[in-house]
């Protein structure tokens, strides 16, 4: 599980390098083609047909899981790498918020205590993120990276529902990754594309490859892991991730983060492990969540 949060984290690194030269659509649409092919051949090597019964279901997920994508990618192209890693991984501190709003509608907030104080603890992190560690000018973008957040934990819902009907997990990473190829392309429609010189330039186009493969293996060790390791362990080992992607902001881009900055990560991050420990206890098979 570390080494799926290390390749996750340096997916970012190389997101943040190549949106210099490509925009988010671009990004989105060669990362889901590197992960169309690398998954394709994966399923096909292991026996495992990629037929579906649920084309609806992988749909919807495709579908809230690219929205969180491209936020993401806009994020990490925008904001420090530690913060937009920190904010997107909000999405177990979002999984909590909605559990609490079902119990206000049901009137069974009394019940729900620690996870009321881990949602707020979780925004409170965001809070002194959002406030001391970005520019102004970059409010928009970290609203964004937060909004990626949520879009994960939906994206997760959804993964769990599949999971129900019984889809093997690289079934439902490959049509997420048939999704991102539509929906980057339809993007490029609205957005463009870079300049012909950034593709036949080796320098640029390098940054891309690793996004897609890096994205795919990570995902594979995520769902060896929760397969073969203790499911809260591995489940709280992914944050992790912030750690690297810590170190890579410091070392590779001299990003500067306050103690506020830092404080507000060590909060989200408490607030997401607690979170993983009583959705364990109320779902103790869910599958992995994704990135």
């Amino acid at each position: 599980m570390v080494l799926a949060s290390f390749l996750f984290a340096t997916m970012g690194v190389c997101v943040k390098l190549a949106s210099n030269d490509f925009n988010s659509a671009e990004i989105v649409f060669w990362r889901g083609v590197i992960g169309v092919v690398f998954m394709g051949v994966y399923a096909r090597q292991r026996g495992i047909s990629l037929t579906t019964t649920v084309p609806w279901m992988h749909t919807w997920r495709s579908l809230i899981g690219v929205a969180s994508l491209s936020a993401w990618f806009y994020a990490l192209a925008k904001l420090p790498l530690a913060t937009a890693m920190t904010l997107n991984y909000m999405s177990s501190v979002w999984i909590a918020a909605f559990l609490v709003g079902g119990a206000l509608i049901y009137k069974q907030a009394e019940k729900q205590g620690t996870l009321v104080m881990t949602v707020l603890a979780g925004f409170a992190g965001v809070i002194l993120i959002l406030r001391p560690t970005i520019e102004q000018n970059q409010i928009f973008a970290g609203l964004i990276g937060l909004l990626s957040g949520m879009g994960a934990a939906l994206a997760y819902m959804q993964v769990m529902a599949l999971s129900r009907v019984g889809e093997p997990e690289s079934r439902v990473v490959f049509y997420f990754a048939v999704g991102t190829v539509i929906a980057g392309g339809l993007a490029m429609v609205i957005t463009g594309i870079s300049p012909a010189a950034h593709y036949t330039d080796w320098r640029t186009v390098l940054w891309l490859l690793p996004v897609g493969i890096l994205a795919s293996v990570g995902q594979l060790c995520m769902t060896r892991a929760y397969a073969s390791g203790a499911t809260l362990v591995v489940a709280n080992l992914q944050y992790s991730g912030i750690v690297f992607a810590a170190i890579y902001s410091l070392a590779l881009f001299g990003d500067q983060i306050s103690w506020m900055g830092w404080l507000g990560i060590a909060l989200i991050v408490c607030s997401g492990i607690t979170a993983t420990v009583l959705r364990s206890r109320a779902a103790p098979d869910s599958p992995a969540e994704e990135h």
